[in-house]
């Protein structure tokens, strides 16, 4: 199969998914692009729900309850393993978290945005070795479009602690 055809097939399986994140979410995401680690790319995808943002206090900053179900192709390369297991895993992630944002809602920057997430990993790849990772994305979000830079990574936990960081472009709904 055509990588582009693996990366569609797969954004509208992980959509579908998707569709079982709470409707009470005031935004609904899909976000695709490329994951890197120690050089080499793969596909991935996220579905992500995120909810009325609060106010923090009597401060210009507010937060969001989000939550991404995601999806990182597994890669074919024979030199990486992780404790004896193969990195051609897929990895599919599951996270909640928040989303915070500064500003009124009328100013520029408040479109910028920085969002932290515990995260459930399934599988292992160059830079995910364990079930649990840390996930951090600094984006911007327009009405219907976003662009993010993400990463994930165990924070350190353990060894050995690489990371996955991605470029994503999101339409929203």
């Amino acid at each position: 199969m055509h990588p582009f055809q693996k990366l569609l097939c797969t954004t509208l399986a992980v959509a579908l998914v998707g569709l079982s994140l709470p409707a009470a979410a005031a935004t609904f995401e899909i976000e695709a692009g490329r994951s890197y680690s120690n050089s080499h790319g793969t596909p991935a995808v996220f579905v992500e729900g995120i909810f009325d943002a609060q106010p923090i206090g009597s401060s210009n900053f507010t937060w969001a309850p989000d939550v991404s179900l995601g999806w990182i192709d597994g890669r074919n390369l024979y030199n990486h393993r992780i404790e004896g297991e193969n990195t051609r895993d897929n990895a599919f992630l599951l996270g909640a978290g928040a989303r915070f944002q500064y500003g009124q809602p009328g100013d520029w920057y408040r479109h910028l945005f920085f969002s932290f997430q515990p995260t459930y990993n399934t599988g292992r790849t160059p830079g995910l070795s364990g079930p649990l990772e840390f996930a951090s994305t600094f984006g911007w979000q327009g009405k219907h479009f976003s662009l993010q830079l993400r990463h994930i990574s165990n924070a350190g936990i353990h060894e050995p602690n690489r990371g996955e960081t991605m470029a994503l472009v999101g339409v929203s709904f």
